[in-house]
């Protein structure tokens, strides 16, 4: 009897974190500053967080983001995110400031997107300090109809022009042309030339 009734409730566990999510983007959408379309898709164990009152955040529609997501968007962060963007599983987005995403952008597995870091001085002895509560807030924007590889992390002050592929596994700290390949093996930047 025990095991029947266990059974059951996984059974109905899929209808319940449709349910849970429903509800969870309603209360997003009630918030301030906040525009997520209908047909935006969060899967399981996926989320956002608003800490505060946000500038914006606005996804628009045919945007999915699959499983073990994170966006975070701190007050006062901006986040836009374009019409058929792609978030593979365990891409995280964190913005303090300002992050856009073009539309038709594809992101691999892991994607990390930093528009901040922490603040950190070195004193009159030379001793690095880096504190822990205040941060270097910036922007990211990605352009248009790009491919981000798997386990890429794009930091903050950095723009990445339309058309551009990423390779896997990349630092991306500094701006990116459009057009452009970028490797992993020397981080080189390879313009396209068609």
């Amino acid at each position: 009897m025990k095991e029947k009734l266990v059974l059951f409730l996984l059974s109905k566990l899929p209808l319940f974190t449709y349910y849970y999510q429903r509800k969870k983007m309603a209360e997003l959408r009630a918030q301030p500053n906040v525009s997520i379309h209908e047909a935006f898709y969060l899967g399981e164990h996926s989320e956002i967080k608003i800490n505060g009152l946000c500038k914006e955040l606005s996804i628009a529609e045919n945007v999915s983001a699959l499983k073990f997501c994170s966006f975070l968007v701190q007050e006062p962060g901006r986040l836009v995110i374009e019409k058929n963007v792609f978030f593979n599983n365990y891409c995280s987005v964190n913005c303090l400031g300002n992050i856009e995403i073009g539309e038709n952008t594809m992101f691999g597995e892991g994607v990390k997107i930093y528009d901040h870091n922490h603040a950190h001085s070195y004193t009159a002895g030379g001793q690095l300090v880096v504190e822990k509560a205040e941060f270097k807030i910036s922007s990211v924007k990605i352009g248009k109809n790009c491919w981000i590889g798997s386990n890429a992390t794009i930091l903050n002050n950095v723009e990445i022009g339309d058309n551009v592929i990423i390779g896997a596994h990349c630092l991306i700290y500094k701006s990116v042309p459009a057009n452009s390949i970028v490797k992993h093996a020397e981080n080189l930047i390879i313009t396209d030339r068609r």
